[in-house]
């Protein structure tokens, strides 16, 4: 199995076994419900370590290097956005704010992948 896959299934698994000892501390009591919907914070923290990943991969085109570091950077903000308003916002607002944050990265990114794809063909087109 490849690394990155397997890295991959165990943040999956430590994501669902997290949640589920919250949920099954929640109902024994130990914890309220508020603090079962902060373990959502986590999912920012995954976020982060993959727009932090992204970047790091051998590209062999310039542009889809430049696109990789935009998208890794937008994606480490926003997981850094997602992660604090879950942590420390009252519930109503990070629902709001967290996704609006990856919301933004995902629509910047595309927008900037966009622009290039277009500055590259006028550059094509002019040659």
């Amino acid at each position: 199995m490849k690394k990155e896959l397997r890295v991959a299934l165990i943040w999956a698994g430590l994501m669902l076994a997290v949640a589920v000892a919250a949920r099954f501390a929640h109902k024994l009591g130990y914890i309220d419900r508020d603090s079962v919907l902060r373990i959502v914070a986590m999912n920012g923290l995954m976020i982060v370590y993959y727009g932090n990943l992204i970047p790091k991969k051998v590209i062999p085109s310039a542009s889809i290097r430049q696109l990789a570091r935009v998208s890794g950077w937008s994606q480490v903000l926003s997981g850094l956005v997602f992660f604090a308003v879950w942590a420390f916002a009252p519930i109503p607002l990070a629902a709001t704010v967290g996704t609006g944050a990856v919301a933004a990265s995902l629509i910047g990114t595309l927008g900037y992948a966009f622009w290039l794809n277009r500055r590259a063909k006028a550059h094509r087109a002019a040659l």
